[in-house]
């Protein structure tokens, strides 16, 4: 060859140049065969692509290409492997323990495979739906190639698919196995999740969830919490807000919310969970007041005839969750009593309660009777009165001291003016 040139890029059978040959490289004796070429003029573009218009086994191989301006050739590309798919049954990928995972976590994929013997592969789509190049092949073991991803970062967000190979076909790929999409939460902040108009609904009635976050996101995900495992999938929508109804006791439980952006595969953190109480199934329970240990305190006390391990107080339009006792003495009949305190204005509204059982918490029976709490303004006025009658003592106490101190005073200076009056 007479002289060097630039190296070129053979990128999907697309190389650099004027003058171009393609190669193919023999896996048995190494050597290299010319396939094409392609003349070009100088004012034309810097590709040249060369076409297989019908793929077969026999167009396997690896691929290289190299461009010659007059006598001086160009040294090769670096090889393209180029293989086919669709020769085998596809394999089936899975994510342990799931395909949603949180950033700085571990996850493992495994291409599950019922052929004898082979290779597994595994490709990571890119955004643009076209595979990248190889990131992992591992030898066939009880069935499975595991792929494992330790740990977790926002590279690793994306659209997975795996392929099987025979032995001594290793250019010959099976269908690809069902997309998995490997999800990455915890990459922003946490948004905070609420529910409208409240977390204690009725069965049959409607209920809405809102995912509050910081501006700039338009993908919003809900979960639901089942037995402390994690979601297995984030399917997002453009509204923070979700519509349950009308509710029944299926909706019962823990939610969590997330938020992210469109055709991305990361996520925020998980809110604070949220328990939805679903109410309306069991018989009501009872609820009375009951003088409190003092003066600055009140016992409401919920009874209920039918056995349960579990109560809980709400109070009409608070905010707030509602308080949760859980049964002490099992005798007959079963009640437990809340503690309000201390005795302001501030409890003063409606309250009921509600019966439950833990093994299923998120059920609650209808409420109780409402409970009117007045705090009487009397109680304020008492301890006004109090403190007056006390400050009154005091100043009369003083007063006294006063008198007997200016006696005792005027006692001492009558005997001295009597004997300087004496002579």
């Amino acid at each position: 060859m007479g002289g060097s040139a630039r190296t070129p890029t053979l990128t999907v059978l697309l190389c650099l140049g004027l003058c171009w040959g393609l190669w193919d490289q023999a896996q048995t004796d190494r050597l290299i065969v010319p396939l094409e070429t392609l003349n070009t003029s100088r004012d034309s573009s810097n590709k040249a692509g060369f076409s297989i218009t019908s793929m077969s086994s026999h167009n396997v191989g690896k691929y290289q290409c190299a461009y010659q301006i007059g006598e001086i050739l160009s040294q090769p590309s670096d090889l393209l492997p180029l293989v086919m798919t669709g020769q085998h049954e596809a394999p089936s990928l899975s994510a342990n323990p799931g395909p949603v995972v949180a950033l700085g976590g571990n996850v493992s994929l495994s291409c599950s495979s019922s052929w004898p013997r082979g290779s597994f592969r595994l490709l990571k789509e890119r955004e643009a739906d076209v595979p990248q190049h190889l990131e992992w092949m591992f030898r066939r073991e009880r069935g499975q190639g595991i792929f494992h991803v330790d740990p977790v970062n926002t590279s690793h967000a994306g659209t997975y698919r795996c392929y099987v190979s025979p032995q001594s076909y290793l250019d010959s790929w099976s269908h690809p196995s069902d997309p998995l999409h490997l999800q990455v939460t915890g990459v922003y902040k946490a948004p905070s999740l609420s529910a409208m108009p409240g977390s204690l609904v009725l069965s049959g009635d409607n209920l809405t969830l809102q995912c509050h976050s910081e501006t700039g996101f338009d993908r919003f995900a809900l979960t639901k919490d089942e037995k402390l495992r994690a979601p297995q999938h984030l399917e997002g929508q453009p509204s923070p807000n979700f519509f349950l109804g009308p509710v029944s006791h299926t909706h019962g439980g823990q939610y969590r919310c997330y938020c992210g952006h469109k055709n991305s595969s990361t996520w925020s953190a998980p809110s604070a969970p949220l328990g939805v109480l679903i109410t309306g199934i069991y018989e009501k329970p009872s609820l009375s007041a009951r003088p409190g240990t003092s003066v600055k305190n009140m016992t409401l006390q919920c009874r209920s005839e039918i056995w349960f391990d579990t109560f809980y107080l709400s109070k009409e339009g608070s905010l707030a969750p509602p308080q949760v006792l859980h049964l002490q003495d099992r005798a007959i009949p079963y009640q437990v009593n809340f503690t309000l305190s201390p005795m302001t204005s501030d409890l003063e509204g409606t309250y009921q309660c509600y019966s439950s059982n833990s093994n299923s918490s998120y059920l609650l029976s209808q409420p109780s009777d409402p409970l009117e709490l007045l705090i009487s303004v009397s109680n304020s006025q008492d301890y006004t009165m109090e403190n007056l009658i006390r400050l009154g003592i005091s100043a009369l106490i003083l007063m006294v001291l006063g008198v007997l101190l200016f006696q005792a005073r005027h006692r001492q200076g009558r005997p001295q003016d009597a004997a300087g009056t004496y002579t």
